[in-house]
């Protein structure tokens, strides 16, 4: 039994940590030491959730080649099953500059052709075991949202780098039951991007995460509330963006298995104005033979708790 099933974002990251963004322009900076490290969203989610305890299963596309080789190294050392198939461009991977307050910014080389399409087995048999689908936002895998829907599986994606209007997002932004979206592109649209997601979209719930601003929370018909950030005294912050791949995997996954706890700020509750497809909808039950465990997108909000600043 799989209570997560990770869809693609699997890469290798060499992070270069620098004084301040934007580095000054020189012939050369000296630098601490440098790190490549296996990394990307998928990877994040997939063994943050493993670590959790969660059942996890990660399929992706990789290249036989050294970052390909790190991938399944790190993936075998951790006990975390990874099927894939390999393509001749090789395995995705970027270049990040991370500065003393956390910020980033990434040269990310996604390698494969954008039209890439592996072959739908690859996540649809590991689906039929599948209580949650989280899909990273390849061209390919909206497929696995569309196909964890058909199989009453609940699912969820990460919105990296989204300013609301660039339409490869938007596939994922309306399929999925649970939308993270980083708020560094959102400054004055937020309210109106969430809004189109609810509207227009299946899901039902959708967080802004905001780096060391914090997130924020809305729920279809439940209202919204913010959860700050805190320093966590003697640990720097690594990086404060918002896209918050392994938060979003791994720690709000195991806030909605216990109850989403929040500082009580309750604003307007979301207005649709248009229907939605699953509005009124029963909540989804277990399928037969899977676990009984609580709806992975049930969201009760308690007592106050604040949210630590993460690697995203």
């Amino acid at each position: 039994m799989t209570d997560v099933l990770v869809v693609g974002g699997a890469g290798v990251d060499t992070i270069v940590r620098v004084d301040a963004l934007p580095v000054p322009f020189a012939d050369s900076h000296v630098v601490p030491p440098i790190d490549t490290v296996v990394g990307h969203t998928g990877s994040g989610v997939a063994l943050g959730c493993h670590r959790l305890g969660l059942g996890t299963f990660f399929v992706d596309v990789i290249g036989d080649d050294h970052e390909g080789r790190m991938l399944l190294d790190r993936f075998a050392a951790e006990g975390l099953p990874f099927e894939h198939v390999v393509h001749e461009s090789g395995t995705r991977r970027a270049v990040n500059l991370d500065d003393a307050t956390g910020r980033r910014m990434s040269f990310y080389d996604p390698r494969h052709p954008y039209d890439l399409a592996p072959d739908p087995a690859l996540w649809r048999g590991p689906l039929a075991e599948a209580r949650h689908v989280h899909a990273s936002i390849m061209p390919w895998t909206v497929g696995a949202l569309e196909d964890a829907t058909a199989a009453g599986a609940t699912s969820s994606t990460d919105l990296h780098d989204w300013d609301g209007r660039n339409p490869h997002h938007r596939p994922f932004a309306y399929a999925a039951d649970l939308v993270f979206v980083s708020g560094s592109r959102l400054d004055g649209v937020e309210d109106d991007v969430v809004s189109d997601v609810l509207d227009r979209g299946r899901a039902r719930l959708v967080v802004v995460m905001d780096g060391a601003r914090g997130s924020r929370v809305t729920v279809r018909e439940g209202g919204s509330f913010a959860v700050s950030a805190v320093d966590i005294e003697g640990r720097p912050a690594v990086d404060s963006n918002g896209a918050g791949v392994p938060a979003g995997g791994t720690g709000r996954d195991r806030g909605r298995r216990v109850g989403v706890r929040h500082r009580g700020h309750a604003l307007e509750p979301h207005r649709s104005g248009r229907a939605h497809p699953s509005a009124g909808a029963p909540r989804r039950r277990p399928r037969p033979g899977l676990s009984s465990r609580p709806d992975p997108l049930e969201v009760t909000p308690s007592v106050p708790r604040r949210t630590a600043r993460c690697r995203c």
